[in-house]
Formats: structure tokens, sequence, C-alpha cells
């Protein structure tokens, strides 16, 4: 085990994957301030996933890096960056040969990851990576290069008070008072971990019926199919879809009774602010690979099949054509499981 050194007094923190992954990376972020007080820390991320960390009281800046567009031009700028902010220690939780040649190119000495993949010949400091636990806990493990401290793995992400009062008028302006308020995302950047619009409309009818406060949310090219939801279902449902970041939609659904959605950002920003999940697994396993709701009233629907998990993310199509771990889980099991826990 490496003392942690009171010269340490820059620490960078790079996690460059999608906005459920920076998420994740919050309770390493309150850990790492902790166990290093003094020091300045930064998160590198990519631009769409920085807002998330706003108003994050352990962190310094967000510098971003830009992958996605001109990736030559842009690991140039960063390492240009990187090089100038003279970091002691780099802590990634993500595992690249990208994110690797950032860390060491970058001039930082200390460089901790987990010893796996090609990247990890780049690192001075190295860890397992653990199987069988959550993401949020894994990363936690970095830091037992330097202590056998156990630190808490809640997620946390921080709506200032304009975000706040915008999320109360959503949540006031709902047309039952009286009866629970679900936030619905149907959404997802992997096109196969998207439950089928048809059983959406279903649940949201049923949901309607019910009495149900609904509110249905996404990203802006997530509008549109939030928009033939509500219209296909009859239903009263407040559409924020595009209207919100990532901090606000976290507001709204802390307004939330609970959250229905795909295995998406938005069942990670619900624990963060605890709100209850009723998540819908798909292509991956979540709880094989760490990235499951925790909270003790959390609920994952699944459909065991011998073809489940058929990758890490899922995809644009189903490898074998069928998409049946989406399309034989029916509304109706969704919908009992909300009338039983709102009776």
């Amino acid at each position: 085990m490496q003392t942690a050194s009171s010269e340490t007094r820059r620490i960078l923190i790079i996690q460059t994957a999608f906005l459920g992954d920076v998420i994740l990376i919050t309770p390493l972020i309150r850990a790492t301030h902790k166990l290093f007080p003094e020091a300045l820390i930064d998160v590198l991320v990519i631009p769409e996933t920085a807002s998330v960390l706003a108003n994050n009281p352990h962190v310094r800046r967000v510098p971003t890096f830009d992958k996605r567009g001109n990736k030559a031009l842009a690991f140039i700028k960063t390492l240009r960056e990187i090089r100038g902010s003279r970091y002691d220690l780099a802590i990634s939780p993500h595992s690249s040969l990208t994110t690797a040649y950032l860390m060491r190119l970058g001039g930082i000495r200390e460089r901790l990851g987990f010893d796996r993949w090609k990247a990890s010949g780049h690192l001075t400091l190295k860890v397992p990576h653990l199987k069988d636990v959550h993401k949020a806990r894994k990363n936690l493990h970095l830091l037992s290069v330097f202590t056998d401290r156990e630190f808490g793995m809640q997620t946390e992400v921080f709506p200032d008070q304009a975000m706040v009062d915008k999320a109360a008028k959503i949540k006031g302006d709902l047309p039952r008072p009286d009866r629970p308020a679900i936030a619905v995302f149907p959404g997802s950047i992997w096109l196969t971990k998207r439950w089928p619009e048809g059983h959406f409309v279903t649940l949201i009818r049923g949901l309607e019926g019910a009495g149900f406060n609904l509110i249905l949310g996404g990203s802006p090219s997530e509008r549109g199919l939030c928009d033939r939801i509500v219209r296909a279902s009859g239903s009263a449902a407040v559409n924020i879809a595009g209207e919100t970041g990532p901090l606000e939609a976290a507001a709204v659904i802390r307004q939330c009774d609970l959250v229905i959605c795909n295995d998406s950002a938005p069942l990670h920003l619900a624990n963060a602010v605890g709100t209850d999940v009723f998540a819908i697994g798909g292509p991956t396993d979540m709880k094989r690979m760490g990235y499951f709701p925790f909270r003790e009233h959390d609920v994952i629907f699944e459909v065991d099949l011998a073809c489940r998990p058929c990758g890490s993310h899922g995809g644009t199509r189903c490898p074998e054509g069928h998409h049946r771990c989406m399309k034989d889980l029916k509304p109706e099991v969704i919908l009992a499981q909300v009338l039983e826990r709102f009776p």
C-alpha cells in the first residue's frame, strides 16, 4: 500500500465515457477529496457530460476532451492542457489506451488505474478490476492503493436553486396533486436498449388510467419519441424531453415518486437524488456488469434468454434478429408492479 502523500497537490480524474459513467465516479471524487483534502481535483470528461459535475463541491475544474469531434486535434489540445496543469496524480476508472497516453505523455508522475487491457502497461499504480460488484464500488477500489478505509458509494449531483425551483413548478403544475408522480424516460443512446415504443404507449395508457401524474423526459433527440408516446397513449403527460440538461432532469426526478427507464443515464440520476427506479434491462446484464440501480426499493425488469448479454453496451440492431430481450417484457408486468407499489 502506498502512502497518500501530502505533496500531492493536483489530481486529475479521467472519465471520458458516457453520462452514466460520470455519475458513477462521483463517489470516487468525494472519496479522493477526503483522502487528499488539500489537493485540487480536476475531472476530465467529454463536453456532453461536463454539466453533470457543475456545483460539485469536491471539484475545482472540469476540462473536456472532445474525442467525438476531430479526435487528433482534441488529443493535442487536451495534452497541452494536462502538461500545463502539472498534475501529481491521475486516476482513471476509464481503461482506454487514449486515456493512458494522455496521462503518460502529459507528464503525470503517478498514474492509477485498473490492471486490465493494454492500457495498464502505462500505469504506475494498478488495482484489480473487481467482479460482481457495483461499478461505483469498483471505482472506489482504485483508492485501495493508498488506504484500507471504506468509502460510501452513494452517487451525487448538485442542481442549483434555479433548477430546483423550476422542477418544483413542473411538479406543482401536475393535474393530480394527491397522486404519485412518475417520470418515464423511454430513450437510450443504444437502439437495442430501448424498450419498444408501443410497449411504452401501453404502459403510459395504463398509468394514466390509474390516475398517476406522468412526466416524460429525455434528450433533445428523444423529444419526438416522447411526443409520439404521449399522443398515441392519449395521456396528459408532460413532455420535458430536450428542455432539461442532466442536472435539471435530476431536480425533476427528485420531485417524483418513481422513475421508469431503460438501462440508461436516468437510472443513475435517480439513484443520485434518491428516487426509486424501475429499470428495464435488455441486451446487457446490469448486475453482471455492475451498472444496476442500487437502492433498496429499485427493481430491474429483464427477460432471461440464452443470448443475453450480447454486448457491453447494446448496439444498433439485435444480433439474433428478434430483439426478444425487450419485446418479450410486457407492459402489463411493469404496470402491475407500479400498482402494487402505489395502490
